[in-house]
């Protein structure tokens, strides 16, 4: 059994502790909110008064917080001051690359081994155990990172050194975000065309429109039965989760000078989903957006 610290308990979080906690680890678990806290101390982790006091004894500390100043102050001002010496520390928060790249070097300067490990698979797959993790680390240490994850994980693959792993999942979800607003598109012109939405969904699964916003997570309800749009697009992955993601991808690609012009109007797009109210459901009521019936369930 690890002693592992895990700091963030969010709908991400929560289930990622739980799934370590399951395998036998003792998981230290801290959050600011006291609700995410019992619910972690019910699936079986120890609750800790902060997230300091998390990171003490622990051989391994996870953190998943919402942006990069959290996980800077996190590390800056409690872990790296209470962890022990040689602790493994994984960052599995979405954050901007130079973050993950400056928390690396505090941690490595301070005697720590640290991984960008950013995660793909939403809600569900954090409470099933089947996320994809991209990690960013020092080669000598993915054996022991891997190790850690593994509970939670459906895959593990390091995508390069420190910050290689943020890069990987910003670069990932801009593909999302905007083939999810494709299928969208799709499906309302569809209707519009008098085409049975199901049959579209048949024939383009099974055509060169095949894509995962279209056959694992269907914006329209029915034919994937797991997808939040059989549930009034509650729950997965928040419009507010998709917009942070896509600016995070915009803000890389300014600092590089790549051009993204699909990815900004991607944000764009989602930036008017979220003013018009549906920032905390799912990405994929984009298309109720465009059918123009996105009415009361942006604001259920």
């Amino acid at each position: 059994m690890t002693r592992i610290a895990f700091i963030g308990l969010g709908n991400m979080g929560s289930g990622m502790a739980a799934n370590l906690a399951a395998a036998g680890h003792e998981v230290m678990a801290f959050d600011l909110a006291p609700s995410a806290l019992e619910t972690a101390v019910a699936a079986g982790c120890v609750a800790a008064a902060s997230a300091g006091a998390a990171a003490e004894n622990a051989r391994a500390v996870i953190t998943m917080l919402p942006a990069g100043r959290h996980v800077r102050a996190v590390y800056q001002d409690e872990v790296l001051q209470r962890a022990p010496p040689g602790a493994l520390l994984i960052d599995a928060s979405t954050i901007d690359v130079e973050s993950a790249r400056a928390v690396a070097r505090q941690a490595k300067a301070a005697g720590f081994r640290f991984a960008d490990a950013p995660v793909s698979g939403g809600v569900a797959g954090a409470a099933a155990g089947t996320l994809a993790f991209m990690v960013g680390c020092d080669e000598a240490d993915f054996p022991a990172i891997e190790a850690i994850l593994t509970p939670m994980a459906r895959t593990i693959i390091r995508a390069g050194d420190h910050g290689a792993g943020q890069a990987a999942k910003i670069c990932n979800n801009m593909v999302l975000g905007a083939s999810m607003i494709a299928v969208c598109e799709a499906f309302a012109l569809a209707e519009k065309l008098g085409l049975d939405p199901v049959t579209f969904h048949e024939i383009a699964s099974q055509s060169s429109g095949q894509c995962w916003s279209l056959t694992s997570y269907c914006p329209w309800p029915g034919p994937v039965p797991t997808a939040p749009s059989n549930r009034g697009y509650e729950g997965g992955f928040a419009v507010a989760m998709m917009l942070k993601d896509l600016k995070l991808a915009q803000e890389a690609a300014a600092s590089v000078g790549a051009a993204a012009p699909l990815g900004a109007q991607a944000e764009g797009l989602y930036a008017l989903l979220e003013r018009l109210g549906a920032g905390g459901k799912d990405f994929s009521i984009m298309l109720e957006m465009l059918r123009g019936r996105l009415g009361g369930l942006a604001e259920d």
